[in-house]
């Protein structure tokens, strides 16, 4: 693993705009002269002092709190300084440039985070986390979140590392040890145990798709002729009025978006423009926004007017519709023919029948779409899984199986114990290369 660098850096820590507190964070080597510089006085350790923040000529910057962490008792493991003042950009910036007078350098996106990291003062799930914790868009990833920074998930992969290297001493020893009278895989349990760790890992991957659901959502696009109710249904599912509703055709030019939370998992709405023959050039360009949002639909939520069923004009939107990608039929307005609302599976596909208008039946909706998404409540145990946990984690999957299966060859149980155990560790940064880190670490927002 690389060694943290040793200089001095320095970024505004809160967000852009105006605020009544904004934060400037240092962190390096010995930082109690600095601070005492830029405080007026000596700091004391982990306590909020009132200071005077002075640019070079001595002239006021801006009075507030100074606050100094000393080596390893901070979140980077070096000497931090946290400089509050008040939150305006114009202040921050000549807070942050004195800063840098001093001799710090501005840090890289995720900089302090990454050096946190190094030093030990977190493993990678909970370096990521952080991130994940800042970018959060529901209650329930936030909290999935927090529980990764703790080390929960952390915790569970330790553990399976565990497992895995001693089941890898007991297979060695045998290999070591062929003339013994005892065999130490059947005394121990071997075979029993790599299967619990197969069904372990199972289940943790079901709950890190789960939080991969949490963290990213899905991209729902409402696909349809004009008027068959496509902005109603935004509307109902938004809980408000999003989308212009008339009976003109075409009132839906362009792409409306609006994320819901159903179960905690974020879904990225997109109403559409209608799809039909036209002369009007806006509209046209409307029709070409809505192939384009429908190529990169994770659902497609096909809306038809249920009084006029599939038509010629359906039938050739529904070719064009990209193979592969899931599929809801909605057949809308049942309010105008007196149908009740029900779910009906036919020829290999689920149609919802609803009225967007008079909200029936848009809940058996809402459960398709979360039965879609392959989501099944986990209580307060799901992982806020990244795409590389879940390769990981079914890489380690793959080796535990394959070890299964070379039972009567120990030298390879043993290889595909070992490369399993690589991939766990690969979660937590045991053993990830350098340019990995690098591109991890470049999605944080600076001053993290």
């Amino acid at each position: 693993m690389a060694k943290p660098p040793s200089d001095l850096i320095a970024a505004i820590a809160t967000a852009p705009g105006r605020g009544g507190i904004g934060v400037v964070r240092l962190s390096g080597p010995k930082l109690a002269p600095l601070a005492a510089l830029l405080g007026g006085r000596e700091p004391q350790a982990r306590v909020a002092r009132f200071a005077r923040f002075h640019d070079a000529a001595g002239g006021l910057i801006d009075e507030g709190l100074l606050l100094y962490f000393p080596a390893p008792h901070s979140f980077t493991g070096e000497d931090v300084i946290e400089l509050q003042g008040h939150g305006g950009p114009v202040v921050m910036q000549m807070l942050l440039a004195r800063c840098l007078e001093l001799g710090a350098r501005l840090a890289e996106p995720g900089e302090f985070t990454r050096r946190a990291f190094l030093n030990g003062k977190l493993d990678l799930a909970q370096a990521e986390s952080v991130a994940d914790l800042i970018e959060a868009s529901t209650a329930a990833a936030a909290r999935s979140a927090v529980r990764s920074l703790t080390g929960s998930f952390s915790t569970e992969v330790r553990g399976l590392c565990d497992r895995l290297i001693d089941l890898r001493m007991l297979v060695e020893a045998t290999l070591d040890f062929p003339d013994e009278d005892v065999d130490f895989l059947i005394e121990a349990r071997a075979f029993e145990r790599i299967e619990a760790i197969a069904a372990e890992l199972a289940a943790i991957l079901d709950r890190a798709r789960q939080g991969s659901l949490l963290r990213n959502g899905l991209h729902v696009v409402l696909v349809g002729q004009p008027n068959v109710g496509k902005s109603s249904l935004l509307n109902r599912l938004a809980g408000e009025e999003r989308a212009i509703v008339t009976d003109i055709a075409g009132t839906t030019r362009d792409a409306l978006r609006e994320t819901i939370q159903l179960e905690g998992i974020p879904l990225h709405i997109t109403d559409t423009a209608g799809l039909r023959e036209t002369t009007d050039e806006v509209e046209k360009i409307g029709i070409a926004r809505t192939w384009q949002e429908i190529a990169r639909a994770d659902v497609i939520v096909r809306l038809v007017d249920v009084r006029a069923g599939l038509t010629d004009a359906d039938a050739a939107i529904d070719a064009r519709l990209p193979a592969g990608v899931e599929r809801i039929t909605v057949f809308n307005k049942v309010d105008l023919q007196a149908r009740p609302p029900e779910r009906v599976e036919a020829d290999g596909g689920v149609s919802i029948y609803l009225s967007a208008k008079a909200g029936e039946g848009v809940e058996l909706l809402r459960a398709e779409l979360l039965r879609v998404a392959g989501w099944h409540r986990h209580g307060e145990d799901v992982i806020l899984a990244r795409e590389r946990h879940l390769i990981a984690l079914r890489e380690a999957q793959a080796r535990v199986h394959a070890a299964l299966e070379a039972r009567q060859a120990l030298e390879l149980m043993a290889e595909e114990l070992r490369l399993a155990q690589e991939a766990v560790n690969e979660i937590t940064g045991e053993f990830t290369p350098d340019d990995l880190l690098g591109v991890i670490f470049s999605r944080f927002c600076i001053g993290k």
